[in-house]
Order: structure tokens, then C-alpha cells, then sequence
């Protein structure tokens, strides 16, 4: 009765059955797993956004495939103003999600079977996405060494005949890494040599941290939205620059040799035309609504660089556990010692000490002993988090 596609393992995990069981019982746990920045106590201008939603012009329907031109030149701004680009913005089309962007570029890209690269690890959501277009994602490692760094050596010998761009993630969900210039520099090389495009998610762009990784800075990471080297395509969204998911914009941008985009945007356009999927009232609002990204990353940026310091304290007065290096992003990624599987550890944690955390396996570590712990949350439930989970008495 339903497809290949979506044959998916749909039965709870362990740690999932774990928390339901523990939420069931009335108890109150520890959070380190919070990405909702709207639900762990940021302070959001309501008016100002509410007041995006009403625009008059928003009663009119004006359908247009590459998206209204206010909200094209408001993201085109972002770019200028934020990171020093320029971006046309007769080169982008608006998505309801980064997730819709990437079926978009999927199925521009490939044909049922086609391969695309995609690091590891990295977020889960890949593959799902993948099996809706019918792609096939082929892994590529990050490996770490004082730093993760891009594994080249991976990277050729992972291509075939079927292989249609490299997905890179920047900086990486969750180890926090971005690609660096000289990455960038070998990437494009890597592309061009092959006829390759590249495939961008930069939701986390914005979250540079300060070069020792103790406290968040201003560090502003040059955006793949610029590279001109290869056809490269750029997502990007809303959810996470102004901390605002549930209202629903993204885009794509497109840029690199001038052919090769024409050609790529002639086809989008098809593709947005086909869907029409984002609407008139969140257009209207997109250039108020990326306003507010200044408030809410100055308090992003603040909460991240005090947990993170937190973090920090509590691993230097132990020796048995550790984190990795970070550059960016909302996580960081614990090194803890392999007494169990990384999946008996978190049901252990929220059993025994009432702390949720996700096992490094979430995002395809290749062995146990990791921990990925999100720094968005309430610095007193973080710093509460953090002391539950050095304290199993069989770490010390």
C-alpha cells in the first residue's frame, strides 16, 4: 500500500520511551537538548513582529514564482549588510523551510538514484529528505584533530558516476565547525574538476564564536552565498537569524558561473511556480521580520557564550570527560569516557539523574562516548545539566 520511500523505522528509541516514561511519572527534567529558541526565555519585540503580519498589501494575491521583490531585496540586504556580499536578488527563490529548499535543489539536481556527498556526522535530517526525492546520500567524514577538518581523501574516493554536488554545512550542526578558507579553496576544485555542484545549509552562520571558543563573538564567517567559483546553492532561513521557526521563510540562493545560474534559475523558477508554496502575509513581513534578527542573535550569542564558559568551569574541575572544538553554531560535543553504548548512557542520565542530552549516534558519530548538549537553553537549567551529568558515579 505505501512506498519504498517511506519505509522508515518508526518505532520509539529507547531514550525517546525514556523521557515519556519520566514525563508520564510527573517528573521535571533537565533540558540540554533545547533548539526551540522561542520556548527558553528570549526576550522577542511581539509588537513589532505582530504588527509584520498586517500588512494591507497582504490581502491581494500576487503570485509570483522567484517570490515578491521586498523580500528578496530585504534578504539581499542581510547578505550586504551582515556579511560584506552581494547577492542578486533576481538569483534567489523563498522557501517555506530550509527542508523545502533542499527538495528544491534535490530534484533540480538529481534523477531518481542520483548521489549527493553529506558530511559525518551531521543533523539526520538528510536522510529523510533524501528518501522523499528519491536520492541516495553518500557519507563523507569530518575528522577531528585539534579541529574538525573536511576529509578530501573521503571525499574522492566516495564519488561515481551517479555523484551530483557535495553538501556542506556551515558551520556544521552539531560539531560546530565551519569550512574553512582553504577547505573552501580545495572544495571548489574538487567541484569544478568534476562537474559538481555544491550545496549549502548556513542557518547557523550567524553564531560565530570568538577564536578560543569561551564566549561568543562577533566573528562574521564569509557566506557561500558570494562563491563564484562552481554552481553553488545557499539556504538559509529565519528560524534560526532571527530566532523565529514557526513563521516559516527561507530561500535559496544561487550563484557561480553566470551560465550555469541562468540555467539553474530558468529550472527553480518551474519548480517554485509548481508549489507557489510561500505565502503573500509572510513575504510582506520578511524585511520586518529580519529586523529583529539584531535583538534576538545579540541574546543568542550571550546565552551560548555563558553556557558554553559554564561548560568550560565544570569539565576543569574533572578529568574524565571533555569537550570537542567549536567554532559556531548553538551545540557543543562532549567527550565522555565509554563505560556503555552512548544510548544505555542518555537513558541512564534520564532515569537516574533526570537530564535529557542526545547520544552522539543522533548525528552519526562513528563510536560511543560523545554527548551533544545545546547551549540555548536557561543558563540555571544548563548549569544544573551539566553538574547531573559529571556526576555518574562510574566517571570518577
Amino acid at each position: 500500500m505505501f512506498s519504498e520511500r517511506t519505509n522508515w523505522r518508526l518505532a520509539r528509541n529507547r531514550f525517546t520511551e525514556a523521557v515519556e516514561e519520566a514525563r508520564a511519572a510527573g517528573v521535571q527534567l533537565l533540558d540540554l537538548t533545547a533548539s526551540n529558541p522561542t520556548r527558553v526565555g528570549l526576550s522577542y519585540d511581539s509588537g513589532a513582529i505582530l504588527g509584520a503580519l498586517a500588512a494591507p498589501q497582504a490581502l491581494d494575491y500576487d503570485p509570483q514564482a522567484k517570490g515578491l521583490v521586498a523580500a528578496r531585496e530585504a534578504v539581499a540586504a542581510y547578505y550586504r549588510d551582515d556579511h560584506g556580499c552581494a547577492v542578486d536578488a533576481e538569483r534567489m527563490v523563498p522557501t517555506t523551510s530550509t527542508s523545502e529548499g533542499y527538495s528544491f535543489v534535490f530534484r533540480l539536481l538529481c534523477n531518481a538514484g542520483d548521489e549527493l556527498l553529506v558530511p559525518k556526522p551531521s543533523y539526520p535530517l538528510f536522510e529523510y529528505l533524501a528518501d522523499l526525492q528519491d536520492v541516495k546520500l553518500v557519507p563523507y567524514p569530518l575528522i577531528y584533530d585539534h579541529g574538525w577538518q573536511m576529509d578530501f581523501h573521503s571525499l574522492e574516493r566516495a564519488v561515481t558516476g551517479r555523484t551530483r554536488g557535495v553538501v556542506v554545512v556551515h558551520p556544521n550542526n552539531p560539531t560546530g565547525s565551519y569550512v574553512s578558507e582553504q577547505e573552501r579553496g580545495l572544495l571548489n576544485l574538487f567541484c569544478r574538476e568534476r562537474g559538481l555542484t555544491v550545496v549549502v545549509d548556513e542557518v547557523f552562520l550567524d553564531y560565530g564564536l570568538s577564536a578560543s571558543g569561551a564566549e561568543a563573538g562577533s566573528r562574521k564567517p564569509e557566506s557561500f552565498a558570494a562563491n563564484r567559483e562552481v554552481l553553488t546553492f545557499t539556504l538559509s532561513g529565519l528560524s534560526k537569524i532571527a530566532g523565529l521557526p514557526q513563521m516559516k521563510v527561507a530561500w535559496v540562493v544561487t550563484s557561480g558561473p553566470r551560465e550555469e545560474v541562468a540555467e539553474a534559475m530558468a529550472r527553480l523558477e518551474v519548480i517554485a511556480d509548481t508549489y507557489l508554496s510561500m505565502n503573500a502575509p509572510m513575504q510582506w513581513a520578511l524585511p520586518a521580520l529580519m529586523e529583529q534578527r539584531h535583538d534576538i542573535q545579540r541574546q543568542l550569542r550571550e546565552r551560548v557564550g555563558a553556557n558554553l564558559a559554564e561548560l568550560d568551569r565544570q569539565l576543569a574541575g574533572q578529568k574524565s570527560c571533555s569537550r570537542l572544538a567549536v567554532e559556531g553554531g548553538w551545540y557543543a560535543v562532549v567527550r565522555v569516557p565509554v563505560t556503555r553504548s552512548d544510548e544505555e548512557l542518555v537513558v541512564a542520565l534520564v532515569r537516574e539523574k533526570r537530564v535529557m542530552v542526545h547520544p552522539g549516534h543522533f548525528y552519526d558519530f562513528e563510536s560511543d562516548g560523545y554527548l551533544v548538549v545545546s547551549l540555548i537553553g536557561d543558563e540555571g537549567e544548563f548549569m544544573k545539566g551539566v553538574e547531573a551529568i559529571l556526576d555518574l558515579p562510574n566517571w570518577h
